[in-house]
């Protein structure tokens, strides 16, 4: 099944979480996690992209971001790939170091907005990596105790969260931290990670009455928010998805699919519809097919004419470029040449 494209526009919430591959660490030390903020906090800096929650475990990482000008897709492409490639030369190892793509929720607001920020900063404590809320401002490697005025981020916007619950800084901070402690006894959260309905419905316990009943409802697995808010999101996504890919296609063909993952794998095209079953070719043909699939919406016959193979194997073939953690770079990449 064909993944879904990602979601965005400008002022819109996203809890976004990076996991290492196959739950291997992506934070071996305090030098890693000084190099992920550090990069986090440059692009946050150079863009209108804002930050309200962090927080960074071994083998995972979570975000609470709004978008800017420029989108969250960018701004996590540039951010994962340079930290990547920093963690391999530093550790001396090679390959993939994330877990697929990172996934990220497009939030509602309101109610949302602060049960993320206290879910995401209650990380440590639910993982025994902190006991008590003590050292969980202490702790450097989340957000919370930015937000208490225990450390300094300046990409972090801790001002805006603490305006949310008083006009006093000092009475902010501690309505803030007892809002945040009471989350304790709150557990893991389903309600906020579980899966598509659940998060598009907004609530967990009443997941069966919606399926069962005759009310008209939304969901869908990358909103976290209510059937209504999911159904404007949908309907604008499709709006703005469509006025992209019509503009851009005009000039984004096969094509040029061909020409860019040739490049990115030092090949000639003439590869690609060769008998050659090189992997690194099977690899580049089937990253083709997965973009011609998803984002052109071409047909597989018509694709399978340029690769001089079956429709039948560029089903396949699709199915394994969209597993192909570089496909995601790629087309962005594509995209970018276009713009």
């Amino acid at each position: 099944m064909p993944r879904k494209n990602r979601i965005d526009a400008p002022g819109a919430i996203h809890h976004v979480i990076v996991r290492g591959i196959g739950n291997s660490p992506i934070f071996k030390d305090s030098q890693d996690c000084e190099n992920f903020i550090s990069r986090l906090g440059r692009l946050l800096c150079e863009t209108t992209v804002s930050c309200y929650a962090w927080a960074l475990m071994k083998n995972h990482a979570h975000l609470l971001l709004r978008s800017g000008s420029l989108p969250i897709t960018s701004l996590m492409r540039r951010l994962l790939t340079g930290y990547a490639q920093q963690f391999n030369r530093r550790h001396n190892r090679s390959g993939h170091l994330f877990q697929n793509r990172y996934k990220s929720f497009l939030c509602e607001e309101d109610p949302y907005l602060l049960e993320l920020v206290r879910y995401i900063h209650l990380n440590p404590i639910r993982a025994g990596v902190v006991k008590e809320m003590a050292a969980l401002e202490r702790f450097r490697w989340c957000g919370h105790g930015v937000i208490m005025g225990k450390r300094k981020q300046d990409w972090q916007d801790s001002s805006f969260i603490l305006s949310l619950f008083h006009e006093n800084r000092s009475t902010a901070k501690k309505l803030y931290n007892s809002f945040v402690e009471k989350g304790i006894a709150l557990g893991k959260r389903p309600d906020l990670v579980g899966g598509g309905l659940i998060r598009s419905a907004g609530v967990w316990i009443d997941v069966q009455d919606l399926r069962t009943s005759r009310e008209r409802f939304s969901s869908d697995e990358r909103i976290l928010g209510s059937s209504d808010f999911a159904a404007s999101i949908l309907k604008k996504a499709n709006e703005d998805y469509g006025k992209r890919i019509g503009a851009e296609t005009k000039q984004f063909n096969l094509e040029k699919i061909i020409t860019a993952v040739c490049k990115h794998f030092d090949l000639k095209p003439n590869h690609v519809d060769s008998p050659s079953k090189k992997p690194h070719i099977t690899r580049a043909r089937a990253i083709i097919s997965s973009i011609a699939f998803d984002i052109l919406r071409l047909k597989g016959v018509d694709i399978a004419r340029r690769l001089n193979l079956t429709p039948t194997a560029i089903s396949k073939l699709s199915a394994k470029g969209r597993a192909d953690q570089s496909v995601n770079e790629i087309s962005e990449l594509i995209f970018e040449q276009n713009e």
